[in-house]
């Protein structure tokens, strides 16, 4: 049996802009370091044997207080990275809307036939995300894995059974953190968007942008 943590990188200031990330490096705000230390703090008794990680700012500074916590160091793997939406990236939600509002609409009602001008597609993101858990599960008891919403949605649909069709019966909030389990051939999801430590220690709304 392994077990991963799937945990969204904490807030940015684009999340709350609602604008398009992908590739974007975008850094943490304030209160995304402090969901990343209410991260740390309710997992840190964990027995959590590694920590992995996007190698975008957002979720390796997410990732590491929980990695300190743990006396652990960040793995980087380029399969968690985000995905890339392209010509999207750094527009607001209303320009996109605006702009390309077919195009739009296809990532809202039918997200499994969606691919933003010079982005990648969810199938794309499948491809290399879903494989990269499979051998971490099966590598460690429990470890964690920080990356972003996109992936961490994908993650969740795969282990749900839905695929790519499920994607937006799925939230994710930044700071949050979800459970998939390997056992006895499947897989099952023991937790989804788990953000108890964020209201309970008294930090901001978490986003699902």
């Amino acid at each position: 049996m392994g077990e991963v943590l799937v945990i969204r990188h904490g807030e940015t200031e684009w999340n709350r802009a609602e604008v398009f990330r992908g590739r974007s490096d975008v850094p943490l705000s304030e209160g995304g370091r402090e969901q990343a230390r209410l991260v740390a703090e309710v997992l840190k008794e964990r027995p959590i044997e590694a920590v992995y990680s996007s190698p975008l700012s957002r979720a390796r500074d997410t990732a590491q207080p929980l990695a300190e916590a743990l006396g652990l160091d960040v793995v980087v793997d380029e399969r968690l990275v985000d995905m890339s939406f392209g010509q999207w990236e750094g527009w607001e939600r209303t320009r996109v809307e605006r702009e390309q509002p077919e195009r739009y609409e296809l990532w809202l009602k039918e997200p499994e036939r969606f691919r933003a001008p010079g982005g990648e597609s969810l199938a794309e993101v499948r491809a290399r995300a879903w494989p990269a858990v499979q051998e971490l599960a099966e590598r460690h008891g429990v470890c964690a894995i920080v990356s972003h919403r996109v992936v961490c949605k994908v993650v969740l649909c795969e282990a749900l059974g839905s695929g790519a069709a499920g994607f937006w019966r799925v939230r994710v909030d930044t700071g949050s953190v979800s459970v998939v389990r390997r056992e006895g051939g499947g897989w099952l999801v023991t937790a989804v968007n788990d953000t108890h430590h964020l209201k309970a220690m008294g930090a901001g709304d978490a986003v699902d942008f």
